[in-house]
């Protein structure tokens, strides 16, 4: 979906070309999904028709127009294409200009009195189309946080916030309610550039880590605004350009990993990323634990924070529970004829004879198991004598 750059590059191009123009035309799709405005499709279009657009506003990743009357059009999570302008080449476009004009997809057409055309489309109905009489003053544009490119932080007051905020670093970016504008791949790449693991709790970051940060967050949406959000314009070193679709992959030679952070599929480089402080000391506890449950360590390298485990995980039946199991069907095993091979081609070990006692009931033969047992203490004892010997002879006997 479009993060701050795209919307600001399709507010840019509104702003510049349809400003001052009367709408002459407008449909507006019959999709209740979509278009939440509160009134009919029909109703929304007559409420467009004659309107003159005064402005184009946009806070976060939403996006309005601003007309010579109220009620005013907001839109949110979807594309706008303007007609023969280009606006942006948007990562993962729906439209192209060998299909149909204006798309199936579009869910808000607008037809102006010098005929210029745009449309807001959404393939995925995740977009949002609404009608307000002030847009800024109700939800969800009144819940945003400050516009991470027209309204940015300070260093202190970023890091203040930080400071109070108990919960992963890539969620609490994505939260629009405490900046609004970032979205899943600004958050990877601004986490990457900043050398921060995305699952590191923010109150936990140094300083050094929240100034990397902050820096990170203006750098990346500057540029990607000062290029229109053209994505081919990006610098060649961005994640950005390899974390696309969760296929292997490496940024400058180093290999990209995909975990879930914040509810979304998340890139990110663990040689480079790595959680610190008592984070990275409880996953090194986790980690080994599992090796004494398990007998040994799912991933080995702990120390690049990629023994995150998102999902719990079954755990391997251990020696104790495979004991048990042995037992539970000992019955079947004595069954076997003596010199028998198993299912891995072991020979078995000769059943103890059974026999009747006084009682009439059936047991194992005494003798038979005594033998058995007397001949295991033998050969233990036997080994302990040669571990001994071995152990006092001398060094240049052993040469």
């Amino acid at each position: 979906m479009p993060e701050l750059p795209e919307v600001e590059a399709a507010r840019r191009a509104l702003q510049a070309h349809c400003v001052g123009r009367r709408i002459a035309r407008c449909a507006v799709a019959d999709d209740d999904k979509v278009v939440v405005s509160g009134v009919s499709h029909v109703a929304f279009e007559r409420a467009m028709v004659g309107r003159t657009i005064v402005a184009a506003r946009r806070r976060g990743k939403n996006l309005w127009l601003r007309l010579d009357a109220p009620p005013f059009p907001s839109f949110q999570f979807g594309a706008i294409y303007i007609k023969g302008v280009p606006v942006t080449k948007y990562k993962r476009s729906v439209v192209n200009s060998t299909e149909e004009w204006p798309s199936k997809y579009s869910k808000f057409f607008v037809e102006l009195d010098d005929g210029l055309e745009f449309s807001f489309t959404d393939k995925r109905r995740f977009a949002r189309v609404r009608l307000f009489e002030d847009p800024e003053t109700v939800p969800p544009i009144s819940e945003l946080g400050p516009d991470a490119l027209f309204e940015p932080m300070s260093v202190d007051t970023f890091l203040d916030s930080l400071g109070r905020k108990k919960i992963g670093i890539k969620a609490l970016l994505l939260d629009q309610s405490f900046i609004s504008g970032i979205g899943n791949w600004i958050a990877d790449e601004v986490l990457y550039q900043s050398r921060i693991h995305p699952l590191q709790t923010a109150s936990s970051l140094c300083r050094e880590s929240c100034e990397a940060l902050h820096r990170s967050i203006q750098e990346v949406i500057k540029y990607a605004v000062d290029v229109d959000a053209e994505c081919d314009r990006f610098p060649d070193d961005w994640l950005f350009h390899h974390r696309w679709g969760k296929k292997p992959g490496k940024v400058n030679g180093k290999k990209i990993e995909f975990i879930t952070a914040g509810g979304r599929t998340t890139a990110y480089v663990p040689q480079l990323q790595k959680l610190s402080g008592i984070q990275s000391s409880k996953m090194l506890v986790g980690n080994l634990e599992q090796v004494a449950v398990n007998g040994y360590a799912e991933d080995s390298e702990i120390d690049g924070g990629e023994n995150v485990n998102l999902k719990p995980k079954k755990r391997v039946a251990t020696s104790r529970a495979t004991a048990r199991k042995t037992r539970k069907n000992g019955g079947d095993n004595e069954k076997s004829d003596t010199g028998s091979t198993n299912k891995v081609g072991r020979k078995t070990m000769e059943p103890k004879k059974a026999g009747t006692n006084s009682s009439g009931e059936r047991g194992l033969d005494t003798s038979t198991s005594n033998r058995g047992d007397k001949s295991d203490q033998s050969t233990r004892r036997s080994s302990r004598n040669r571990v001994k010997s071995q152990a006092s002879t001398p060094e240049s006997e052993e040469r």
